[in-house]
């Protein structure tokens, strides 16, 4: 069995590629960083390191990686006689791969299985997002490759935090990862992948996942960045913080019973687990990383506008997390293109037309004179 992995990053590498390995696939890894696939073809093998209560190092072999920008053709021809073909690029970059998806379907034999593609990502119905991707670049070639390839949404959560210096192509995660899978779509053949589970309706377990997992994570960096700390660990020690973060993971759980009926005492063990393994402090992961990119955690569909807008729609409380929009909003790190750019648009932009320019809220949502205000307030403060 084969596996082809787009995206041979920490992530690609200490979570995906793990389980595709544990399952007895064949790993090549694609990727467009020279450097980085150099390094991968020049060992045998990686240790991914678990550190924290349970952790363990775990040895991964039989891998092979291949620049996907200089190599384009060698990539199609692994994607024709592939078994499984899985990404950890981000939802932004789903693009960029399709044309080597719809390449290698063209090469396959239409006799074989069809080819099991899964988007790992952070972002709801990813996997439908690259297939839409692969139709649209197949064009009308489309319809003689349609049935070589059978796509499945996934919810994956693992922290995989920055890496030490160092480290070559070794991984440090946390213990605990959910890998969440339709079902469906593979109908008697699933994918051999250990400690995944398929579900029948993915959509609860990946809103559980992003509503509670990102949401946290994300407002745990931007109170912490407030605060002047720089370790996630480190930012949930402090007592006010992690109240905070609390009352946003609260508000988000209550969407969750209202929408899909999930159990309360469930959703607060749950609750219980993920901030337990933010608190890990021997993850070395910081609020600057965990927070970058704030211009996107603020959209329409993200992990803050998103359950607050459906939670403000049911009449639910959002003063959490309204108050954790507040400091993403404040979120200045020179280092991150995105930060810069928010700040920029802060001090320079209309504040109505701005909160509806990154939110995508329309100004008569019920949520949308919350963050009005947020986004007023900021632009105060920075005069």
């Amino acid at each position: 069995m084969k596996a082809v992995h787009f995206g041979a990053g920490n992530i690609g590498r200490g979570f995906v590629g793990l389980l595709l390995h544990e399952g007895g696939y064949d790993l090549v890894f694609s990727d467009v960083a020279g450097p980085l696939v150099d390094a991968i073809n020049a060992v045998d093998e990686y240790t991914v390191h678990e550190v924290g209560e349970g952790g363990t190092d775990k040895v991964v072999t039989g891998f092979r990686a291949l620049n996907s920008a200089e190599h384009p053709q060698e990539v199609a021809d692994e994607v024709a006689t592939a078994n499984v073909v899985t990404t950890a690029v981000g939802p932004t970059v789903l693009r960029f791969i399709a044309p080597h998806i719809v390449a290698g379907l063209a090469l396959r034999d239409p006799s074989a299985p069809p080819l099991q593609v899964m988007a790992c990502e952070n972002a709801i119905g990813a996997t439908d997002q690259l297939r839409d991707e692969i139709r649209a670049q197949a064009g009308e070639a489309w319809d003689a490759l349609a049935g070589r390839a059978v796509f499945a949404n996934t919810a994956v959560d693992r922290i995989v935090p920055a890496q030490p210096e160092g480290g070559g192509v070794d991984v440090t995660v946390e213990p605990f990862f959910e890998w969440a899978i339709e079902r469906p779509p593979f109908g008697d053949t699933p994918p051999n992948i250990p400690g995944a589970h398929f579900v029948d309706d993915l959509t609860p377990y990946i809103e559980r996942k992003l509503f509670t997992v990102n949401t946290g994570h994300a407002t745990t960096a931007y109170f912490g960045a407030q605060a002047g700390v720089e370790k996630i660990s480190d930012a949930l020690a402090d007592p006010a913080i992690a109240e905070k973060v609390a009352a946003a993971l609260e508000e988000t759980s209550a969407l969750l019973v209202a929408k899909h009926g999930l159990d309360p005492e469930e959703l607060a063990e749950y609750r219980a687990t993920i901030l337990q393994r933010f608190a890990n402090p021997a993850l070395p992961d910081t609020v600057g990383r965990v927070g970058r990119q704030p211009l996107r955690k603020l959209s329409r569909h993200e992990r803050f506008i998103g359950p607050a807008a459906e939670a403000a729609e049911r009449g639910l409380s959002v003063d959490a997390l309204v108050a954790a929009m507040g400091a993403a909003l404040a979120f200045d790190d020179p280092a991150d293109e995105q930060s810069v750019e928010l700040q920029q648009r802060l001090r320079s932009s209309d504040a109505a037309e701005l909160t509806a320019a990154v939110t995508g809220l329309e100004p008569a949502h019920p949520l949308f004179p919350r963050v009005l205000a947020e986004v007023q307030a900021r632009q105060s403060a920075l005069r």
